[in-house]
């Protein structure tokens, strides 16, 4: 069977030929054709356009990394297959507007991964961690590079955003993880703190200013020093090598497994949060904490 058949060139969108679950991608994308065929196919689905169905992109990515840290390898396959869905809608979408499809998505991809390791697909060989992860800036910044000659050959406007050395680190990434591209982009030609501690001091002094900015009562500044003191929280967590966003999810976790036990524990007595003070509340939080401690 050929590339093109087995990525859906020929794919049928009769529901009546789809009645079972396949392990092929051709199926998938047959699916996904009916579902997107006018008369026939889903209404919600014919409704979705590139914006609308970006949100659960997004989300999905998000399902497949909670999956991951809670080390459910189970949901993790369904986690993956909702991703994948997401990727053959677009593709769908884009082929129905004459853009692209599914395998000019799979052709950029495997072109852009051979061309970003000539350590293993080219001449290149035998390089250290850091030779690899300095060819591959080198490689990306000449893609972009390529790709802005290209659009102005077309005729076509420069890409949005920054065209500088921070140009290509989406603003829809979460802020956390955002704040660490940059702050590791920056780091690249020196701009950046050489010892962890003195971004801990960066810290306390973030805090300072919050505190000042309080005592004025100026809600706009407190909001401005806010964003500064979690700037400068994720650029302490990259220095110690630590994911800020991971992190967060796991005090996330954290806090609904303690507030839980302090729901349990008055619920044993019947009663609710709404009946307790929070003198109470709070010793039943350290009652908690003391206990997963053990």
């Amino acid at each position: 069977m050929s590339i093109a058949v087995c990525l859906g060139a020929n794919v049928t969108a009769d529901p009546d030929q789809i009645r079972t679950a396949s392990r092929d991608l051709s199926s998938l994308l047959a699916i996904m054709k009916a579902l997107r065929t006018p008369g026939t196919g889903c209404p919600w689905d014919l409704d979705q356009d590139f914006a609308s169905i970006a949100p659960y992109t997004i989300e999905e990515a998000y399902e497949v990394a909670d999956a991951i840290q809670r080390g459910d390898l189970v949901d993790l396959k369904d986690e993956l297959g909702d991703l994948l869905l997401q990727v053959v809608f677009h593709a769908q979408m884009a082929q129905e507007a004459g853009l692209f499809d599914l395998r000019d998505v799979i052709e950029a991809i495997t072109a852009k991964l051979i061309r970003r390791h000539p350590h293993v697909f080219g001449d290149q060989r035998d390089l250290s961690p850091e030779n690899v992860k300095r060819l591959w800036g080198e490689i990306k910044a000449a893609e972009k590079a390529e790709r802005r000659a290209a659009r102005l050959a077309a005729g076509l406007p420069e890409e949005s955003g920054s065209t500088g050395l921070l140009a290509g680190i989406t603003p829809a990434l979460p802020a956390l993880t955002r704040a660490v591209k940059l702050q590791a982009k920056a780091s690249t030609v020196g701009f950046d703190w050489n010892d962890a501690k003195l971004v801990v001091a960066k810290l306390k002094e973030e805090l300072a200013e919050i505190e000042v900015a309080l005592a004025a009562g100026n809600q706009a500044a407190v909001a401005d020093e806010v964003g500064d003191f979690l700037f400068a929280t994720a650029n302490l967590a990259r220095h110690l090598d630590v994911d800020p966003e991971a992190a967060l999810r796991g005090t996330n976790a954290k806090f609904e497994r303690r507030f839980a036990s302090i729901e349990a524990a008055l619920g044993a007595s019947g009663r609710s949060v709404n009946d307790a003070s929070l003198e109470e509340m709070d010793k039943l939080w350290v009652a908690a904490k003391q206990t997963e401690k053990s």
